[in-house]
């Protein structure tokens, strides 16, 4: 796969703080107004455009091995499925990361402890959906269902991945070349980084789609989105964040 234009991964603050893989990643996006993602970032980032607009994504990932620090990931808990709503976001100095709206996962420590720390997940029921070899190539879907417990918002999204497509155009590289996240936590605004290599990423199509997370999180988008992507995978560590000082 070409690489060539993914940016270098900047060097990871240390220390490390969790350590973990991401599997059968399915990314679905699409173009909203920047007005409209504005009001979501923290104060001190802006929305960071493509193409004019500013870009909404539904993501589907298996968490896998999660560990504090460099440790082995923590059994049980390590290891389960999450659903993100993500805008994207970018500092004055150019840094870019992402801003979750909401992130689904059925581990309820989990959640606990990430609301705890300012990250919004959402304790749900979810199941991956894996690609039956049996029925291929009739049925080549991999994805995601997920239905809330508290307010029974739901998702069902697959795609059938397109392993002969790599996906390094611009846009691509622009939605999944993120190296940290912006949130917002007791009154500051915090960046998160972490660090990973480029994603073996491959253009999909698109094969289910009823969803209602990307609505209740407060955003409305109409028709198919217009980046279907999927990967197999990537490593990922995250260091120490750091707070944009000054800010309210």
């Amino acid at each position: 796969m070409e690489i060539n234009h993914w940016p270098l991964a900047p060097e990871l603050p240390r220390p490390v703080i969790m350590d973990q893989r991401w599997t059968d990643a399915v990314f679905l996006h699409w173009r909203i107004p920047r007005p409209v993602a504005a009001s979501f970032m923290p104060a001190g980032v802006v929305p960071d455009e493509f193409d004019g607009s500013a870009w909404v994504g539904l993501i589907g990932f298996r968490m896998q091995g999660a560990g504090v620090g460099r440790g082995p990931g923590i059994p049980y808990f390590g290891s389960f499925n999450e659903i993100n709503v993500r805008l994207y976001s970018r500092e004055p100095d150019g840094t870019r990361g992402v801003v979750f709206l909401s992130l689904d996962a059925s581990r309820l420590a989990v959640v606990l402890a990430a609301r705890a720390a300012g990250i919004p997940y959402v304790w749900s029921r979810d199941r991956f959906r894996a690609a039956n070899p049996a029925a291929m190539p009739a049925d080549p879907s991999t994805g995601y269902s997920v239905r809330r417990f508290r307010d029974g918002a739901r998702s069902d999204f697959a795609v059938a991945p397109q392993y002969d497509v790599d996906a390094a155009d611009p846009l691509s590289v622009h939605l999944t070349a993120r190296f940290g996240l912006h949130t917002r936590f007791r009154g500051e605004t915090l960046y998160v980084p972490n660090t990973h290599s480029p994603w073996p990423l491959f253009q999909a199509r698109l094969t289910v789609l009823e969803d209602q997370l990307v609505a209740a999180a407060g955003i409305t988008v109409s028709g198919p989105p217009e980046s279907v992507l999927f990967s197999p995978g990537v490593r990922t560590q995250f260091g120490r964040p750091r707070a944009l000082h000054g800010l309210l």
